[in-house]
């Protein structure tokens, strides 16, 4: 029985460049997923550090405006803060991980030397130096904890479009071409079939 749908082997032919296309796609895309996890996994080593560095930054600032404090009075720590002459910068840039534009974050100005901080050296003591110290520590923990989790939700939402991807074109995209290229195929060895068999009746009608 002759098909209604006659292909032709061009069309096999573009199919087939279409699957050696997909095929290739899939595992260059296969090949960056696994890398941005890799990197993925090394930044969230760094970032859980840095996480626990933060906590104990937090918790020894607390531990010395609070000794500041108590020694000091809290009104001569607040004053001693309103002192600082300048506010520490903050620029953005970005790095490029793996065709993802992630954020480096700069600062400049936040560790001071003490003769930068405004208040006079004379009039204060070691306590307030000291929670100066530990608040300039925790503003750079804060920082680069800010940095290394943005660069993970950036990495992390890039992984999950690339697993996507990879998906469609290993379970919809090669199988459709690769179920009509099948069908073609068959489609044109039916026709060959059937020209070879009119062929031979032809010849046969030919000979009588």
């Amino acid at each position: 029985m002759a098909l209604d749908v006659k292909p032709t082997r061009s069309e096999l032919i573009q199919l087939k460049n279409r699957i050696k296309l997909s095929e290739r796609g899939h595992k260059l895309l296969k090949m960056k997923r696994d890398g941005l996890i890799l990197e993925f996994f090394k930044i969230l080593n760094e970032a859980r550090n840095v996480r626990t560095e933060l906590d104990a930054a937090y918790e020894r600032s607390r531990e010395k405006i609070n000794l500041a404090s108590a020694v000091n009075g809290v009104v001569e720590v607040r004053s001693t803060a309103f002192t600082a002459k300048e506010s520490p910068a903050i620029s953005l840039s970005g790095k490029n991980i793996m065709g993802v534009v992630v954020p480096k974050i700069s600062s400049t100005g936040v560790r001071k030397p003490m003769y930068e901080r405004g208040y006079g050296i004379i009039g204060t003591n070691s306590y307030i130096d000291e929670a100066a110290d530990s608040y300039e520590d925790l503003v750079e923990k804060i920082i680069t904890a800010a940095e290394l989790e943005t660069t993970m939700k950036r990495l992390l939402d890039e992984i999950e479009k690339t697993k996507r991807r990879v998906n469609a074109l290993e379970f919809k995209v090669i199988p459709e071409l690769t179920a009509a290229m099948k069908f073609i195929r068959f489609a044109l060895e039916e026709m060959e079939r059937e020209n070879t068999f009119r062929l031979k009746r032809v010849k046969a009608r030919m000979k009588t």
